[in-house]
């Protein structure tokens, strides 16, 4: 995994020599997927951001996949920086795990949008995974709730934040209709759609992962008394 300590460039404003590290490349990577519209890393465009040849950047990575991937990382270790809650209050601190991932993914569309293909095995996603499973084991679960609850709650999370990622990669925000299809449903064909639409399309592209959330923490507590 790239280092977190990045050298500073010494080229000269408009040289076409640049020092590179894993590191500059890393947090150019999020600072070009974080400019609205942007929803696919390019690489030309990133060697331009860099000020060097977008040839340079493979010297430090393997391919666009291996540069993704190591982003992704990044986007994790971002993700736990943003935890606040006391280590004991395990259900605060899923909370906040769930929401900065899905928070910083949609901030990141075109990185956010692998995660639900990628592992990265990187240092930001094992802290991200033994944060949970402590978060786990605090809340009371034995060793075999642990795992399965774990699977659980990282496929949910990790889906969800894609899914947010990639609807907003589409022009579409956090404040967006949840469900917007079959909006001339008639009661005839269909009536429970057609009386139940309206409050279908009331829900925004986050509240539905807000309720599931709970829905798992919930069971968490359950098992564990």
């Amino acid at each position: 995994m790239p280092s977190t300590k990045a050298a500073p460039s010494t080229a000269p404003t408009g040289s076409s020599r640049v020092r590179l590290d894993p590191d500059t490349i890393l947090e150019a990577v999020l600072t070009l997927t974080a400019r609205p519209g942007v929803t696919s890393l390019n690489v030309r465009e990133l060697g331009r951001e860099l000020g060097c040849d977008p040839t340079a950047i493979y010297r430090h990575f393997r391919g666009k996949d291996d540069l993704l991937n190591a982003a992704l990382d990044r986007l994790h270790t971002q993700v736990l920086s943003r935890i606040t809650a006391d280590p004991e209050d395990w259900r605060q601190r899923l909370l906040q795990l769930v929401n900065a991932t899905l928070d910083l993914f949609a901030a990141h569309p075109a990185i956010g949008m692998e995660a639900i293909n990628t592992t990265t095995d990187g240092p930001g996603e094992r802290a991200a995974v033994e944060f949970v499973l402590d978060a786990l084991t605090r809340a009371g679960l034995d060793e075999a709730e642990v795992v399965r609850f774990y699977a659980v709650l990282s496929q949910y999370a990790m889906s969800s934040a894609a899914g947010l990622a990639r609807s907003v990669a589409h022009g579409r925000s956090d404040d967006s209709s949840w469900f917007e299809s079959a909006g001339t449903s008639s009661p005839e064909d269909h009536p429970r759609l057609a009386a139940l639409g309206p409050q279908l399309r009331s829900l925004t592209e986050r509240e539905p992962v807000s309720f599931g959330l709970d829905l798992i923490l919930d069971a968490v507590e359950r098992a564990a008394n």
